[in-house]
């Protein structure tokens, strides 16, 4: 799996969003003072922290070295560890494993979905949410034609999402041992920071890998054509609206002792 090269400046300035909409899942999380939970992808910490804040004893883990230091910057009395969701261990495990924004990164979901479920204690919880089926289709389909007007072929294989529909991921739980105990996929528009800018600095946050390889003036050639192909349909008065969908699931361990 290629991994993105994470702006973590980028990241907090002008997409603290990907935080800020992690925080209603915090609501069904509904961490408990002295709970052992492990914040899979934490990024630079701010979810992480707020279930410390909870009274929890937390830990985040991220793939990104970038990500792991800022997030040890900004909350030092956290304990935050560079590690890959697809290949990971814990020494002991967990009441409950949270994970925001962070799944539809990681294609291989049965491996990251086996870590998680021997990291749990049994009957422990799994919560999350991610991107579903049909995220962002209008971007990434804008995406695809321009980059392939330009010359590349097969843009579809530079693809680094994985957004799955509920019965499939739901399948994936199960099939490793957990009971889905909540699963539903929504709408949500989310509005990019920056306003004119809001499309180019997501593409340039998120959509690098169609970049890469480009010269600057391909890259805003690019860029420039994508925004006036969705203009029409993602932008109004100033604002730049994604076209997000969004997969929030619990599932539980079961407790094979019983």
């Amino acid at each position: 799996m290629l991994q993105n090269q994470w702006d973590t400046s980028l990241y907090e300035g002008k997409h603290a969003f990907v935080w800020k909409y992690g925080e209603e899942l915090l609501q069904l999380l509904s961490a408990q003072p002295e709970e052992h939970i492990l914040d899979v992808g934490c990024g630079t910490g701010q979810l992480t922290a707020k279930i410390a804040d909870a009274g929890a004893i937390v830990m985040g883990i991220d793939a990104d070295v970038m990500m792991v230091e800022k997030a040890r910057q900004n909350y030092p009395q956290l304990k935050f560890l560079v590690a890959d969701a697809r290949d990971f261990q814990v020494n002991e495990p967990f009441d409950a494993v949270f994970s925001n924004a962070t799944l539809h990164w990681i294609p291989e979901a049965n491996a990251v979905i086996r870590c998680i479920y021997q990291a749990l204690k049994p009957g422990g919880r799994f919560v999350a949410e991610f991107g579903g089926k049909g995220n962002i289709q209008a971007i990434a389909e804008a995406v695809y034609d321009v980059v392939r007007n330009i010359g590349l072929q097969s843009p579809e294989h530079l693809n680094p999402w994985y957004f799955p529909s509920i019965s499939e991921y739901a399948t994936c739980l199960e099939q490793q041992g957990f009971e889905v105990r909540y699963a539903v996929l929504f709408d949500r528009p989310t509005t990019l920071e920056d306003g004119d800018a809001g499309l180019a600095n997501w593409i340039r946050m998120f959509g690098e890998r169609f970049l890469s390889g480009l010269s600057v003036e391909q890259q805003s050639r690019v860029i420039h054509a994508v925004e006036q192909r969705l203009k029409p349909v993602l932008y109004q008065n100033g604002i730049w609206r994604a076209d997000y969908r969004r997969i929030r699931v619990v599932a539980v361990k079961n407790d094979m002792s019983i």
